[in-house]
């Protein structure tokens, strides 16, 4: 894990330098991104917060994402991770921002595959977004071990 260690304290630095600031909005990964970043060493000098919504509901409620087309993909696409990652930054005001949404078991809703979207947003702009897939056989380690693997893959 040193790897993944020594990137997050470059984005650390990097934004202490720069004087700039993130937040997160995640629904697959629960929480563990917001976890990572505030754990970064001086997080509350750029960490400013997230948001941790796994419904449909709150995604709407919380994040303004548009209601028929969340109902329509599962609330699982890059549009909807692109939403994600610009309201997230506007609520809390952020230069940058993330946001992940996907599957991490596979059922008949993600046509039994595990993946999630993720988009990066500075300064009220998409940079960029991608999917992310594992393998449907991908056993986790513990209760959480899905949730790890996709968060190692982003970092």
């Amino acid at each position: 894990m040193k790897f993944q260690q020594n990137l997050l304290n470059y984005i650390s630095e990097s934004l202490i330098t720069t004087n700039e600031t993130i937040s997160i909005a995640e629904s697959v990964t629960s929480g563990l991104l917001q976890l990572s970043f505030s754990q970064m060493p001086n997080a509350s000098m750029f960490y400013k917060g997230g948001i941790t919504a796994y419904t449909l509901d709150q995604k709407v409620k919380l994040l303004n994402v548009d209601y028929d087309e969340g109902n329509a993909c599962d609330c699982v696409s890059e549009n909807i991770a692109e939403t994600m990652a610009l309201n997230v930054a506007q609520l809390f005001e952020t230069d940058w921002s993330i946001a992940v949404t996907g599957y991490a078991t596979p059922i008949r809703s993600s046509t039994y595959k595990i993946f999630s979207y993720y988009s990066f947003a500075y300064k009220g702009e998409i940079i960029l977004s991608k999917k992310l897939e594992l393998h449907p056989k991908t056993q986790a380690f513990g209760s959480a071990g899905i949730l790890y693997r996709i968060y190692f893959r982003l970092f």
